[in-house]
């Protein structure tokens, strides 16, 4: 009988790791005053936030699908499109996202697999044109 490989999720450690890793980034998006444009689009209490983010991570390293599980698909374009997200938020949440993955995962070719697409999604949030 063949073992099943790890998924990201179980690679990186599970629910601790990402819950770590999603309490950093928000904890960064609420402190760094780089990152205030983002911070700006966000409840006063980001426990919410920080809640739907891990759920959402979760399934999409490979975990339980808690996120669908509750809310439905994710749909994260239509879900983000009331907000104005052009090339300096999706900055400011990169950025604080980056720190984030720095400081919580470890480095190596999963990590930057994931970097890469972290990378992408970002892109694809963006829904209007930059302010000249």
């Amino acid at each position: 009988m063949a073992l099943e490989p790890l998924t990201p999720y179980a690679e990186l450690g599970g629910e601790e790791t990402i819950r770590h890793l999603v309490h950093r980034f928000y904890e960064l998006m609420d402190t760094l005053p780089e990152a205030w444009d983002v911070r700006q689009m966000h409840p006063e209490d980001l426990s919410g936030s920080e809640e739907k983010l891990f759920k959402y991570l979760t399934g999409w390293l490979g975990g339980p699908p808690l996120y669908e599980q509750e809310f439905g698909h994710p749909r994260l374009r239509a879900r983000h499109l009331p907000f104005a997200i052009a090339n300096r938020e999706r900055d400011q949440w990169l950025m604080c996202m980056e720190t984030a993955f720095d400081e919580c995962l470890p480095s190596g070719p999963l990590r930057d697999k994931l970097w890469t697409a972290i990378l992408g999604l970002a892109d694809h949030m963006r829904n209007r044109a930059d302010l000249a």
